[in-house]
């Protein structure tokens, strides 16, 4: 029963590090883009679990929990905090120097200062209004409520929020892009990569000039080298890289000459054609490359692009039943081809956290309840109908959604545990 290859310390952290990266890129558009809109976001978390670090910065907790996996951004409004507070409780209020309240003290009178007031909750209003009335001695007050004001509990603050603070108090389009901006930050997050990739490593040009020359391959021993223009092969010409692989790939084994021109000056040659194990012909020469900016960028888009409609093609085949969901891989499939792709180099692990990068995106767009695609199609509906479905109804939608999601993943993990563990 033969363990994946993970021993490896280096592996480890480039799996932890390259998740990491793609989920802290995916919640950081969520955060950035419902910041813009006005929305009190409660925490930035990464991983899933119990907190293990915390630090407030702001109206935000940044915290990091004890599952590597996941993560999210809480917004006002999904949260029930507002139901800490409730009618006839005992409190006490503290209130700035006009006179608004801003420390709503829910463990009774007596925890705050010297200054605080202490009375019966007859009402409050903390979205529309800000206001709550006390019962003082017999007496009724009503008092101003900032609109940051703190609950107070346990020694914990949790900031109130008013509506227009809250994810349903924002505007339709508003809550889209919000929710959009995670998976789009995804498809960024590949096109900055692959074009890294291209500004250290390079990009392929399709032209007919030979870029490195491997020593010991047949076109090192004809005498070609890195550099070189081939102007026709076996007398017919080529004008691109793609033809130059295209006749040598079909030719294993044979002699072909090559016209080439180095210095202004030409020359031909005989090369004798090698072959791999699949008995395509291969004479040992890269693409020659670039790292023109422009050249670059186009690499960066094109690339993400083709790995995007790859993607999307894949998917369609799970639909239409092509394949089956014994050929997907889960959370453990994935982590072994990272640390093995880790192995390879990093310009192979930059390149595999594109490609994961594009899957997360195109997966959490999906219209699938509790994925950000499944938000984003009750939001369509909402437009349409010109108004919200009952907040109730959609989150028991999301809820099954949820379990649904958490049963496939443990059935592709069981399948990946057969196929790395018992095999």
């Amino acid at each position: 029963m033969p363990l994946p290859n993970l021993d490896s310390v280096g592996s480890i952290l480039a799996i932890v590090i390259v998740f990491g990266v793609l989920v802290f890129v995916h919640e950081l558009g969520h955060f950035l883009l419902a910041k813009r809109a006005g929305i009190l976001c409660r925490e930035f978390a990464l991983g899933m679990g119990p907190k293990i670090f915390r630090v407030k910065r702001g109206e935000t907790e940044y915290t990091l929990r004890l599952l590597p996996i996941g993560g999210l951004v809480r917004m006002a409004g999904e949260d029930p905090e507002m139901d800490m507070l409730k009618p006839h409780m005992e409190i006490g209020v503290e209130r700035d120097a006009v006179g608004k309240v801003t420390h709503i003290l829910l463990d009774g009178p007596g925890t705050g200062s010297a200054r605080a007031i202490s009375g019966t909750v007859v009402s409050f209003d903390l979205e529309h209004a800000l206001n709550l009335t006390l019962d003082i001695g017999g007496e009724q007050r009503t008092f101003s409520v900032h609109p940051q004001a703190q609950l107070v509990k346990d020694g914990q603050e949790v900031q109130i929020a008013p509506l227009n603070r809250q994810f349903k108090g924002k505007t339709v389009s508003q809550r889209f892009w919000a929710i959009f901006a995670g998976p789009a930050a995804n498809f960024i997050l590949a096109f900055l990569l692959f074009v890294a990739i291209g500004l250290i490593y390079g990009v392929p040009k399709d032209v007919p000039y030979l870029g490195e020359v491997r020593a010991g391959g047949p076109a090192a021993q004809a005498g070609l080298l890195q550099g070189d223009k081939v102007i026709s092969i076996e007398g017919k010409p080529v004008a691109s890289w793609k033809e130059i692989v295209e006749i040598v790939s079909q030719s294993p084994g044979k002699e072909l000459t090559f016209e080439y021109e180095r210095s202004g000056q030409r020359h031909s040659v005989p090369v004798k054609v090698g072959k791999d194990e699949n008995n395509v012909g291969k004479i040992m020469v890269t693409n020659s490359l670039t790292y023109a900016p422009g050249e670059v960028l186009k690499y960066g888009a094109s690339s993400t692009y083709d790995f995007t409609m790859m993607i999307l093609k894949s998917l369609g085949m799970l639909f239409t039943g092509s394949v089956g969901i014994n050929d997907l891989s889960g959370p453990v499939g994935i982590f072994k081809m990272t640390g093995e792709f880790a192995q390879q180099g990093i310009a192979i692990l930059m390149k595999w956290a594109a490609v994961l990068s594009i899957n997360l995106g195109l997966f959490n767009l999906l219209p699938l309840p509790a994925l950000d695609g499944g938000r984003l199609a009750f939001l369509a509906v909402e437009a349409l109908r010109g108004r919200p479905i009952d907040p109730h109804k959609e989150g028991m939608v999301h809820f099954l959604g949820f379990a649904f999601l958490m049963l496939l993943i443990l059935v592709v993990t069981w399948n990946d545990l057969q196929r790395f563990f018992f095999q």
